[in-house]
């Protein structure tokens, strides 16, 4: 990337994409946080085709494909399948939206690309009308917990040790919004 700042775009997927998912999915550094690829294709497809609600990108950084974001909606899944395994979803309210993102390509880590994306995503949100926003990372995924907090997410205290495997982080649209 040169000296001027990059352009970030945020492209709904489609069918054709999942060749480029299936790639970026059996990326070891992917993998190791997303699963197995299969059966993620299969979410995002259904995604795709309209019988899931979330919401699948492929973002690109001035122009070329770079990673995955997508945001589901957490109404959606505060129904008795869902909270049986994620109790924490009970405690968030039902307009509130989720957030999960990778970046594919994995030359581009480290590069300050997953917050800055994660930022501009967000700000897209808010404009959108959602005023609370999570993300849910792997504790243990270093990287992308700094990321997150440096787009402006903070861990949730009160969900602390009572959500497995993963940090409860929000948006902090005030803290955020004050600061600019």
């Amino acid at each position: 990337m040169s000296g001027s700042p990059a352009r970030y775009d945020f492209d709904p997927m489609t069918v054709s994409d999942l060749p480029l998912m299936r790639r970026w999915l059996e990326s070891p550094h992917v993998q190791q946080w997303w699963g197995e690829p299969e059966p993620e294709l299969g979410y995002i497809r259904d995604m795709i085709e309209g019988r899931d609600t979330t919401r699948p990108f492929i973002f690109s950084v001035d122009g070329e494909p770079a990673g995955y974001i997508q945001y589901w909606f957490i109404g959606d899944h505060q129904n008795e399948t869902w909270i049986a395994d994620h109790p924490w979803l009970a405690e968030l309210p039902s307009d509130a939206v989720g957030v999960d993102l990778t970046i594919g390509e994995e030359d581009l880590l480290s590069r300050g690309i997953g917050s800055t994306v994660l930022r501009a995503f967000t700000e897209w949100l808010v404009a959108d009308g959602h005023r609370t926003i999570i993300i849910d990372p792997d504790p243990a995924n270093g990287r992308a917990v700094r990321a997150y907090e440096k787009a402006g997410y903070r861990a949730i205290p009160r969900l602390f040790g009572r959500t497995g495997d993963t940090l409860i982080m929000q948006y902090d649209i005030n803290e955020t919004h004050r600061r600019q």
